[in-house]
């Protein structure tokens, strides 16, 4: 029978067999309300750089932003303009957050039983207080409560931040961004711990939009002018080492393949000098991608930041929307990859650094068991990061555990990252990942796989501790 309250179950991700159901609770109750550490995520930081900052309307905190949210309505015919998603050529779009609401609330039972249904619930019940189902008769009623908290001080980004109990943030920021929001964090003495990550891709993939753009603003910010390939390297050298002086403890690397290459210092500079004149092909691009990720490998066994290889997304698959929109508007989706070739002469020069941190992370579940895990099971330098984008979910979760775990052992993972950017997103998303860890733990425990002391060991490790030190958190912020 239906009703209109709603409730999260407390057993919510647990196996209903009893005896795992049992220890999967006495697992959870112990690392539920641990610190947060959130690594590697898209947050912006500008909201936590002035104490006053709002999230604006509810519309603007939960719709407007996400792609998880809106490639949803976009799959069932809803135009993206009247959700509010801003144009790229200033056209115009739906700006009442309450009628944006309405169709959101018309529409979420799309949502049921999918992983961005289960956050959004998490985040209106328990973060905003919301007892209701939200639908089309009860949006109205449920926009007043939301547009209620969001004027109130308890409700500003560094409040939350606090409520949160987040230990750590971390933002991920181009390699010429001069961290003007980090520097403003700093100086206002608030204690919270935002700290940037360093993503090169702008100028390290040749094809990017406006690459000859990057590059200047790159040379700008590093102070020198960039022709040729010792002219990048020195340039990117440098603003790793600011990023590391305002606490970065991380690089970030979005690529298509995972094809690494060690070019020649003559083939390097041809084409580079090929792209200076717009002249690069495909062919020089995934070269030469290649070719810089064994140079910032290099430079991250120098300097100690933790290195993540984000691979194997098909990005703004979607043309129209893509032209219409811009990126990052829900159109990516998954390719094969492959691992065990394509990273190859990476490891052949570094794989074997006990000092040299690289997180590997995947679109292509078929190469947890087959590729990612005997390499990180095997390689010093090696750790699998979570299941990331789509398999950010329960069955995600599960599946990776299954595979990944056996071959490369819990301690060759690195935990849990969000990588959102959905701020009160945040408890919602690691919540699943403890309740899912917690059962998986629990599924041990009853099949005498491990004794129930080693899960909650492992329960806090999964929960906080595999992020820390994967991470290297412990650094100074």
């Amino acid at each position: 029978m239906s009703t209109d309250a709603w409730t999260l179950s407390p057993d919510r991700f647990f196996d209903p067999e009893p005896s795992q159901l049992s220890v999967a609770r006495r697992l959870y109750a112990t690392v539920g309300t641990l610190p947060i550490v959130s690594p590697h995520g898209h947050v912006d930081p500008r909201l936590f750089a002035d104490a006053n900052a709002t999230f604006g309307s509810p519309a603007d905190l939960l719709i407007v932003p996400d792609h998880y949210v809106f490639r949803m309505l976009y799959s069932q015919g809803v135009p993206l303009e009247s959700v509010g998603v801003p144009r790229a050529d200033g056209g115009p779009v739906e700006r009442d957050g309450r009628k944006i609401w309405q169709v959101f609330a018309d529409h979420f039972h799309l949502y049921r039983g999918t992983p961005s249904g289960v956050w959004l619930a998490h985040e209106l019940i328990e973060v905003f207080g919301v007892t209701k189902r939200l639908n089309s008769k009860t949006a109205q009623e449920i926009y007043d409560q939301l547009e209620a908290c969001l004027a109130s001080p308890d409700f500003r980004p560094r409040a939350l931040f606090e409520r949160f109990n987040i230990e750590v943030l971390c933002t991920t920021d181009g390699a010429a961004d001069p961290l003007a929001s980090h520097r403003a964090i700093r100086a206002s003495g608030w204690k919270g711990s935002i700290r940037p990550t360093f993503r090169p891709d702008q100028v390290t993939n040749l094809l990017t939009p406006n690459w000859a753009g990057h590059l200047r603003a790159l040379g700008e910010a590093a102070g020198v002018t960039i022709h040729t390939v010792p002219q990048l390297l020195a340039a990117l050298a440098d603003r790793r080492a600011f990023f590391r002086s305002m606490g970065a403890t991380a690089t970030d690397h979005g690529v298509v393949s995972a094809h690494t290459e060690r070019l020649a210092d003559a083939e390097a500079g041809a084409i580079f000098a090929r792209a200076l004149r717009g002249e690069a092909t495909e062919k020089d691009a995934t070269r030469f991608t290649g070719h810089m990720l064994v140079e910032m490998a290099r430079m991250s066994l120098e300097d100690g930041l933790v290195m993540q290889i984000h691979v194997g997304v098909h990005r703004n698959h979607n043309v129209e929307v893509f032209r219409a929109f811009g990126a990052d508007k829900g159109a990516d989706i998954p390719i094969p990859c492959e691992f065990v070739a394509g990273l190859k002469p990476l490891l052949d020069l570094y794989g074997r650094e006990k000092d040299l941190r690289i997180l590997l992370f995947t679109m292509d579940e078929t190469t947890y068991s087959r590729e990612l895990a005997p390499l990180a099971g095997h390689y010093p330098a090696l750790r699998i990061g979570p299941p990331w984008w789509f398999q950010d979910s329960l069955n995600g979760m599960r599946r990776y555990l299954d595979q990944v775990m056996e071959t490369a052992g819990l301690y060759n993972t690195a935990g849990f990252n969000d990588d959102t950017r959905a701020f009160p997103s945040i408890p919602a998303r690691h919540d699943v990942w403890r309740r899912a860890a917690c059962n998986w733990l629990a599924g041990l425990v009853v099949r005498g796989l491990i004794a129930e002391d080693e899960g909650f060991e492992m329960a806090a490790d999964m929960a906080c501790g595999l992020a820390r030190r994967a991470y290297r958190l412990d650094r100074p912020g």
